[in-house]
């Protein structure tokens, strides 16, 4: 592995791209700690130092912010508004034909699509910056300290604030881009991946400091290995459907005859139903900050839904995750279509005749393959939140299941490329 790791660096070209991946990380993470123009930064210190992290409703935006959010940063928003547009797009393909129709162009749909998730992204960055400095402006943002964040709260000023954090958003999706075309991996994970990991060693230090600390970081170290190894036999495995391809002649060539496979993996949402799941349960939280206090159902939505300990609370994340892992593996992969190309094509599943009992037959598979990997997604994100309730080191510390199968799935992605790039020229990968 680390001799790989020195291959790595010695080619010129990779090392190229692994510094230039680096460099865009670390121009990411300083500005996750430039405050944004109009925030008193010395009380927003002050408010986090005395946050119970337990009532974080904004705590998922946080995340993927690499704690900017709550630094109220330049960066605050992180690349949400971005992952949000994409889903959102993703999704009317299923509503708007024009953009299904986009999708099948190829190189330039995909490019057209591209180019109006940006936009949306710009649009969700002004209504979300707008709703942050509102949350912020109102004491609701850290409820429990009294010093203002936002001293001067004049029209100006919050406009300012909206399009500092807007531009924000813009630039860490240029950077992102930027490094899926000069760099190694996918930008955009990339940047999650580092907010995330950001995170992990003030946490660590956090749970050593408590009480039973070296006790209780020996046992969250040993749960988050298991769950890392876990992730890393799921992702990894996969169904493969066999399928054969007919010999047919074009002019004086013959063409088919081959045999190959259609890879099925077990988790093929994502982490999309976990993001999906705990956006919706965080919608009641939201609410009740916003109504009376002393109101019935706020004190029953605050003890029973909101709070992530509460067992409806698991409850209702576990079936949401399982309902979403279904849903979003429904829009994704569509039998009908793999069944007509491979019509087109020639080819055929051993067994089952081509046309509509190919997409049949394909619908089976992954209806049944969907149901461990929902449970599989379910437990994840649920293992580490309940060991750590029991433990009394918090729930909403950076090693949920969200993060875990962000950080697993980013670093074997981008390993993967960088063994792709070795083998071709010609050395051993890290993968053995």
């Amino acid at each position: 592995m680390l001799s790989a790791f020195v291959r790595a660096f010695r080619t010129p070209d990779l090392r190229r791209k692994l510094l230039f991946t680096i460099s865009i990380m670390v121009i990411f993470r300083i500005g996750s700690f430039i405050p944004t123009p109009g925030v008193d930064y010395g009380n927003v210190q002050q408010c986090i130092a005395a946050m119970d992290a337990g009532n974080n409703l904004l705590g998922l935006v946080n995340l993927f912010s690499g704690g900017a959010l709550l630094q109220l940063s330049v960066f605050a928003l992180g690349i949400m508004p971005y992952i949000t547009a994409s889903i959102i797009v993703q999704l009317l393909r299923v509503v708007i034909p024009r953009f299904e129709a986009l999708h099948k162009e190829g190189q330039q749909g995909t490019a057209k699509l591209t180019q109006y998730t940006r936009y949306l992204t710009i649009g969700l960055a002004v209504l979300q910056s707008t709703t942050v400095i509102t949350v912020a402006r109102n004491g609701l943002l850290f409820p429990e300290c009294p010093v203002p964040l936002i001293p001067d709260d004049r029209v100006t000023t919050i406009i300012l604030m909206v399009i500092t954090m807007t531009a924000g958003t813009a630039l860490i999706m240029w950077l992102g881009e930027l490094i899926t075309e000069r760099g190694i991996g996918n930008g955009m994970s990339l940047l999650i991946f580092t907010s995330i990991a950001a995170t992990f060693p003030g946490a660590m230090w956090s749970i050593a400091g408590g009480d039973n600390g070296v006790a209780n970081f020996i046992i969250v170290m040993i749960i988050i290995l298991l769950v890392i190894a876990l992730v890393v036999f799921v992702e990894q495995s996969q169904r493969r459907v066999p399928v054969h391809y007919a010999k047919r002649m074009v002019g004086r060539r013959m063409y088919g005859g081959s045999s190959t496979y259609i890879p099925i993996k077990i988790n093929m949402a994502g982490i999309i139903p976990v993001i999906f799941a705990s956006s919706l349960l965080a919608i009641p939280g939201l609410a009740a900050q916003f109504g009376d206090q002393a109101a019935g159902w706020v004190i029953w939505t605050r003890d029973y839904v909101a709070d992530p300990g509460a067992p409806l609370h698991i409850a209702i994340y576990f079936v949401l995750i399982i309902f979403f892992a279904y849903f979003y593996t429904a829009i994704t992969f569509n039998p009908e279509d793999v069944a007509d190309n491979m019509k087109k094509y020639g080819g055929f599943i051993p067994g089952i005749r081509a046309g509509r009992p190919t997409a049949e037959y394909l619908d089976y598979v992954i209806s049944r393959i969907t149901a461990p990997g929902s449970l599989y997604l379910a437990l994840v994100a649920l293992i580490p939140t309940i060991t750590f309730i029991i433990l009394g080191v918090g729930a909403n510390i950076p090693f949920g299941g969200a993060s875990i199968l962000i950080v697993v799935g980013v670093g074997l992605e981008t390993v993967k490329q960088i063994e792709s790039q070795l083998q071709q020229r010609h050395y051993e990968g890290f993968l053995r």
